[in-house]
């Protein structure tokens, strides 16, 4: 992979993940207790031995990079390795990213003095295990211009996704985008479609020249999937290159957490008894940054005031004091006062839950103080009152919720 340099796609204003991309990058948000949503592409990058990374940025964008300044400058500078992040800095036009070829285009500069043979785009919002080293080895060995990871979906999902005919030797022939139904069908299973999965391994010298003719398109909507590759397919060699997912069970694991039941999904799966994406695989590592807390305690043996913690992903400096943790997931420094019930939820940093309290299907952002007694996840009509609540009945708590009669003060300006 040293003559490959990752594109990491990290600008989207998230809208379909609000509220919690009101005050965070998408790609910033908690995932899985102690991770952000991006150490899992990351990590990938990492695991696959691609040490050259740049992360494209927009929206909101502080929490983003303070997490990669502190947990990724792991990488030796003096031999060429690096994750950088690059602002949007207009250095080719007035506009902001206008899309994705368009965020790419803009850094076109930034991607030419690093002189790498092959350009891999990824997204920043995907939690999936896949080694990029394989998807090389298949993008030389076909001797493609461009090769996409595809995954085979249920033909009812593909008004979801960007699907893609693709013939027995794995070459694209053309490319549908989120159509609501389709008759295009996998090579390798007939009740399949090949959806492609947003990553896409570029020669450097097909990259360039397609970037800047998109560039001069009126008409382009400036997206890699929308047209860019569909323009390619008379003229280049486009392969596809099925996933083939390190997370090592039976099903593949690939989800985009871009709406709020699909985060909420992929983290309830984390803390069943045997979840399908793995984070203790050995072999496989997901890495972050982590803080310095104390050890996660559970206090209080008392009847009725028992500190317990069950189907659970409790973080350090967490402290579960006479309550009951189920099916959740708490972020570090979370503490949970007595007779308090926190069920099937996800409370991030530096949430203090008062005295008996319930909440159930819930998402808690970071800082929020539930005031003793506060009932959440048993009366939709009643939280759609003071939170945000979505249709499927997932509660999502922010910051400045309107619950108190004397709103705390909020210092926007802390460390997430």
């Amino acid at each position: 992979m040293k003559d490959t340099l990752g594109v990491l796609l990290a600008g989207g204003a998230g809208e379909r993940l609000y509220p919690l991309t009101r005050d965070r990058a998408k790609p910033a948000v908690t995932f899985g207790g102690i991770y952000r949503i991006v150490d899992v592409t990351l990590s990938n990058c990492i695991n696959s031995d691609l040490r050259r990374v740049y992360i494209l940025t927009q929206y909101k964008a502080l929490s983003l990079n303070r997490h990669i300044r502190e947990g990724w400058n792991i990488l030796g500078r003096e031999v060429g390795e690096f994750v950088e992040v690059l602002p949007p800095m207009k250095r080719v036009g007035e506009q902001w990213y206008q899309g994705t070829a368009d965020a790419v285009y803009q850094n076109i500069y930034s991607i030419g003095s690093e002189q790498p043979k092959h350009v891999l785009i990824l997204s920043g919002d995907h939690i999936y295990k896949m080694n990029y080293g394989l998807m090389l080895e298949r993008h030389n060995e076909t001797n493609a211009d461009v090769t996409l990871a595809t995954i085979q979906i249920d033909c009812s999902e593909v008004y979801r996704f960007g699907v893609v005919d693709v013939d027995s030797n794995n070459q694209v022939k053309g490319f549908q985008e989120k159509p609501r139904e389709t008759k295009l069908r996998s090579p390798y299973n007939p009740e399949k479609v090949a959806a492609s999965m947003g990553i896409y391994l570029f020669n450097t010298d097909v990259l360039i020249p397609v970037l800047l003719k998109d560039a001069e398109d009126p008409n382009s909507s400036h997206d890699f999937g929308k047209d860019i590759l569909p323009r390619m397919v008379e003229d280049y060699r486009i392969y596809a290159y099925d996933f083939i997912d390190e997370n090592k069970k039976e099903a593949l694991y690939w989800r985009d957490v871009g709406t709020l039941e699909a985060y909420y999904e992929a983290n309830m799966d984390i803390v069943s008894v045997s979840p399908v994406f793995n984070l203790y695989d050995e072999d496989w590592p997901i890495r972050t940054f982590q803080r310095q807390y104390p050890p996660a305690k559970f206090v209080f043996a008392e009847k009725g005031r028992t500190g317990t913690a069950v189907d659970s992903i409790v973080s350090s400096g967490c402290i579960v004091s006479g309550s009951v943790v189920k099916n959740s997931i708490l972020s570090p420094d979370v503490r949970v006062n007595s007779y308090s019930e926190i069920d099937a939820s996800i409370l991030f940093s530096h949430v203090n839950v008062g005295r008996h309290c319930r909440i159930r299907r819930a998402i808690i952002d970071r800082d929020v103080h539930i005031p003793e007694g506060t009932t959440i996840g048993y009366d939709a009509e009643a939280d759609r009152q003071r939170y945000f609540v979505t249709d499927s009945g997932i509660t999502v708590v922010t910051r400045d919720y309107s619950l108190f009669e004397n709103p705390v003060s909020v210092d926007y300006f802390t460390s997430e």
